[in-house]
């Protein structure tokens, strides 16, 4: 049987784990996964969901003791696995590289069309 503070710890360590990977401001767990958004999957998006469904039924008893909590045991476990796993200097290094890969296309884009330009009009 789930407790309602036994939720408001899960959320918490869920809230803290976003925080720290996505650098998201400490804010209700509904609206830091919205500013997740498309960095969780959609597998953890699912799960959750189903982590704020049970800390909207935390407000009630009665359906804090409808709540499946093997289902929300599980939710936990698996997003909380997944974000510990979340490796932020590698996602800070992919993306400048990513920069650095598109800067370096303009950049020979606009020197080969520049010499194309000089050949098309006779200097080259």
């Amino acid at each position: 049987m789930m407790e309602s503070k036994d939720i408001a710890e899960k959320i918490a360590a869920v809230q803290e784990l976003l925080t720290l990977k996505f650098g998201i401001k400490l804010q209700p767990l509904d609206k830091m996964l919205k500013r997740a958004g498309r960095r969780l999957p959609r597998r953890m998006q699912a799960k959750a969901k189903v982590l704020t469904g049970a800390q909207q039924s935390a407000g009630n008893p009665r359906l804090v003791r409808q709540m499946d909590g093997t289902v929300v045991d599980q939710a936990f476990v698996e997003l909380s696995t997944y974000l510990k796993g979340i490796d932020v200097a590698d996602r800070r290094r992919g993306r400048l590289l990513g920069l650095a890969g598109i800067l370096v296309f303009n950049l020979l884009f606009v020197i080969g069309a520049f010499v194309l330009w000089m050949w098309w009009r006779g200097y080259v």
